[in-house]
């Protein structure tokens, strides 16, 4: 049966940004409704060892998605487990349509849609996706024990990939096209020095090769940059790993957007190109793509939808001296446009 739901803040995606957005708009007693979408979580989901959250030398993906999500219940954000298909954003209030069949209606609404993995575009990528070809080495690394697998890239995501599935495999190429690693030095340090990973430089992935029955993935051809060369390296699983798009599918006709498909903000905010419909996360940055940096603007967009509705009439019912977002003991107030650190 279909459902119509009212909110004042409709937040779009449940990465941190998403999570984060959630707690800070239940801090200004928003009533927000998160809905998480076809990834709940988003990528660090997908992710095993996290090392650069604040406050954990090590914490797993999974497990510190968890707790945002539980942390934004606490808080009071009610989440929905469901879909935005279509979103209007034509006039106020804004609608969104759940793949559910509920309709959403929103005073303001935050987008933390995060982006998803690129691939390469090749027909034999497309022919072996899921039969050897994959782009998320948590999720299928476990199916190559003992086996030899390559992965392609040369940035963050293909060297964790790779130090990560050098768990399971006995041997991991990285083919990059390039002579030099765009990862952070760390990471590029413990690949080289890792027995299991051999690095192929100038290379570009040209086919996946494999066979149809059973379906599998037995090699790959590569062919060299600058000579042109081609030649083919065993492989059970191919691991694509050259970055992230921005999933815009939403916006990408009603917002402005950049560098490729990122939405525009506003330069020291979350305020697109329409009043009231805010950007955070992935989504908008094109630069840092790191979760602390997403949680930071999770909160600026909450704290702008705040202002926002509060510049629309639509109060919160907080004493409007507090700073945006916080609360303060009687007589100790701080003017709305000197918010404060939390």
């Amino acid at each position: 049966m279909d459902t119509q739901r009212k909110t004042r803040l409709l937040i779009i995606g449940s990465g941190p940004a998403g999570y984060t957005a959630g707690v800070y708009g239940a801090r200004a007693m928003l009533d927000p409704i998160l809905v998480q979408g076809i990834e709940p979580g988003g990528q660090l989901t997908t992710t095993t060892e996290v090392e650069n959250w604040p406050g954990d030398t090590e914490v797993q993906g999974p497990d510190l998605m968890v707790r945002m999500e539980a942390h934004a219940k606490a808080m009071g954000c009610e989440i929905v487990g469901d879909i935005i298909t279509d979103l209007d954003l034509s006039s106020r209030p804004f609608i969104a349509r759940g793949d559910s069949g509920t309709t959403y209606e929103a005073d303001a609404v935050i987008l933390a849609t995060g982006a998803r993995a690129k691939w390469l575009g090749l027909d034999s990528e497309e022919a072996f996706k899921g039969f050897g070809v994959s782009a998320c080495a948590t999720c299928d690394g476990f199916f190559y024990r003992g086996q030899e697998i390559v992965v392609i890239g040369g940035g963050n995501t293909a060297v964790e990939e790779a130090l990560f599935l050098t768990n399971f495999a006995s041997k991991v190429t990285l083919i990059h096209r390039r002579n030099e690693l765009r990862a952070e030095k760390i990471l590029q340090d413990r690949l080289l020095k890792h027995p299991k990973v051999e690095t192929l430089w100038h290379h570009t992935l040209e086919e996946v090769v494999g066979e149809d029955n059973p379906k599998g993935v037995s090699a790959v051809r590569v062919k060299h940059v600058d000579t042109g060369e081609i030649s083919e390296i065993p492989a059970k699983g191919v691991f694509i790993a050259i970055g992230h798009a921005p999933a815009n599918e939403l916006v990408k006709d009603t917002l402005e957007l950049h560098h490729g498909g990122y939405v525009k903000v506003t330069p020291g905010s979350t305020e697109t190109s329409i009043p009231g419909v805010f950007a955070a996360g992935d989504l908008t940055d094109h630069k840092y793509r790191q979760a602390v940096t997403s949680a930071g603007m999770g909160c600026m967009a909450a704290l702008d939808a705040e202002r926002f509705l509060a510049e629309q009439g639509e109060q919160t019912g907080k004493d409007e001296t507090l700073p945006l977002g916080y609360g303060a003991p009687e007589g100790e107030g701080v003017a709305a446009d000197e918010p404060q650190d939390a």
